[in-house]
């Protein structure tokens, strides 16, 4: 598995909150094409009220992934679908932000999301539903240690279609991206 050391030591991993809207908006706004047909970002402010309200901690945590340097806004890591009980899992959802994708911050922004939800959530799994044509993303799991666990015709609706996803899954029990000395518990955890 490889990920930029460097890249860990220079980002954040906190809560989104209502301060963010500006940015988070002008950003998502930005890097509409860049998303496009994997994610759907907030792009209003009453979608962004919307995903703030999603962000319950109990069955999905919403989070920002910043520069420690400046503070601006790298992207957008989600948990969602929290399921206790024998289950103890959740779904990755995660898009970078222009002018900063394809830099390596998303890599460590998900590799420190698999701690938190293994660490602060106390989840025995984190799975991640990936579009086949999307490379980027299969890039960023593959490269993090998650294992490919099958496709699913027609899987999630976005934008009115359904979509084939692949299926990738990293547990506690496997190699982690990162050893949990190299982290710092996200911002306002």
């Amino acid at each position: 598995m490889s990920l930029e050391p460097d890249r860990l030591s220079q980002v954040t991993l906190r809560p989104v909150s209502a301060d963010d809207e500006g940015r988070f908006l002008e950003l998502a706004s930005l890097s509409a094409g860049l998303h496009h047909p994997w994610v759907g970002l907030p792009r209003t402010p009453s979608a962004f009220s919307d995903y703030l309200k999603k962000s319950d901690q109990g069955t999905a945590v919403c989070m920002v992934l910043c520069l420690k340097d400046g503070g601006d806004l790298v992207g957008m890591i989600n948990i969602n679908d929290i399921v206790r009980g024998p289950y103890q899992r959740g779904v990755l959802g995660y898009a970078a932000f222009l002018p900063y994708a394809g830099q390596g911050y998303m890599s460590a922004g998900v590799a420190l999301a698999v701690h938190y939800a293994f660490e602060r959530l106390d989840l025995n799994r984190v799975e991640a539903d990936i579009q086949p044509e999307n490379e980027a993303s299969l890039s960023l799991v593959r490269r993090l240690g998650f294992r490919r666990e099958g496709l699913s015709p027609g899987f999630i609706r976005i934008r009115e279609v359904w979509r084939d996803h692949e299926r990738w899954a990293i547990t506690r029990d496997m190699e982690l991206p990162v050893a949990p000395s190299e982290l710092q518990p996200p911002a306002g955890s």
